[in-house]
């Protein structure tokens, strides 16, 4: 595939103020992005994905590495390259708000250098795609959010950019809204051919519409894989089981000495251990446990297991990264 972003070995520092202390906001990031893909940019408050994210679009200078965008270096052709990529920050900060939805379009596409007759071309179109027909002469600050992030992502098109970063698209938006934002999305990436990268909290967006994530913690990149193979790797360490009857208290104790993190409930009629095993030999050690008091084992269920668990997980460091980080 072809990469159309590539950061290579990323530092930057900041001097904590009256101090001589200096904070290293990104130690060392690498990572790619192939055109046409969803990614999302993913880390923790205060683990560096921020601030890569604003060299990325040249907000800030790194200290050192490199970021080419479209095979052009952003420090040494910062405006070349940064013409191939949109920014749509904190959802709504690239709109006047006192000018209408069809005027801040207009605007914005005229700054573009195209003629009149393609200018309401386009507007109209971007109008139709994301359904600001009823709102086009209503004033910005009248819309409601999910409608301003809408017309921002909108506004984001008309630079015809190879990639669009979107920070927190979904922020503050009602369940439809949101839906109806992921689905724009995915249909930019496949009917535009447009790269999406995405800086998101809402771990459901992530799993939803991307297909790769790169996950930032302090300050260096711990997972870069597929959605699909961490779902599938976490999935099949994850398990309910069933049993019989209540555990005696001296497997309880067992329980909780080797598997502290494991979770037991029990009622009258029967009980369930739910736990994620490190290693897939560990079950052996489970099932020791329930053979000292022959404890009936009734069924073994994979346990279902969503992104922000994932997503959390990998940022405490309870996974193998050998198993993860991507090649």
């Amino acid at each position: 595939m072809e990469t159309i972003i590539e950061v290579q070995n990323l530092k930057k520092s900041y001097r904590k103020r009256k101090s001589k202390e200096y904070i290293h906001a990104v130690t060392d990031v690498s990572f790619k992005v192939n055109r046409g893909e969803i990614v999302g940019l993913l880390g923790p408050n205060g683990a560096g994905k921020t601030t890569t994210i604003k060299m990325i679009c040249g907000l800030l200078i790194p200290d050192s590495g490199t970021i080419t965008i479209n095979g052009i270096n952003n420090q040494e052709k910062r405006l070349k390259a940064l013409r191939h990529i949109s920014a749509v920050l904190e959802g709504n900060r690239n709109l006047y708000w006192r000018l209408t939805v069809r005027e801040n379009l207009e605007y914005f596409a005229g700054n573009r250098g195209a003629s009149k007759k393609e200018v309401t071309r386009q507007v109209d179109e971007l109008l139709e795609k994301f359904r600001l027909q009823e709102k086009a002469s209503e004033l910005v600050n009248r819309l409601s959010r999910g409608m301003q992030q809408k017309l921002a992502i909108a506004v984001a098109m008309l630079a015809d950019s190879d990639v669009i970063l979107l920070d927190e698209p979904t922020l503050g938006l009602d369940v439809e809204t949101s839906y109806e934002v992921r689905d724009l999305l995915r249909s930019i990436a496949t009917d535009y051919n447009r790269t999406i990268i995405i800086s998101s909290h809402d771990m459901d967006v992530i799993q939803d519409i991307c297909e790769r994530t790169v996950i930032i913690n302090g300050g260096k990149i711990v997972t870069d894989d597929r959605v699909e193979n961490l779902l599938r790797l976490f999935e099949v360490r994850a398990y309910t089981i069933t049993l019989g009857e209540q555990l005696s208290d001296k497997q309880q104790k067992l329980l909780n000495l080797m598997f502290p993190e494991a979770e037991y409930k029990a009622d009258t009629i029967q009980s369930t251990v739910e736990v994620d095993l490190e290693k897939s030999e560990a079950i052996y050690d489970l099932f020791d446990i329930f053979k000292q008091e022959e404890t009936p084992v009734e069924s073994i269920d994979r346990k279902s297991i969503n992104f922000e668990q994932i997503f959390m997980k990998i940022v405490k460091g309870e996974m193998d990264d050998a198993r993860v980080q991507s090649s």
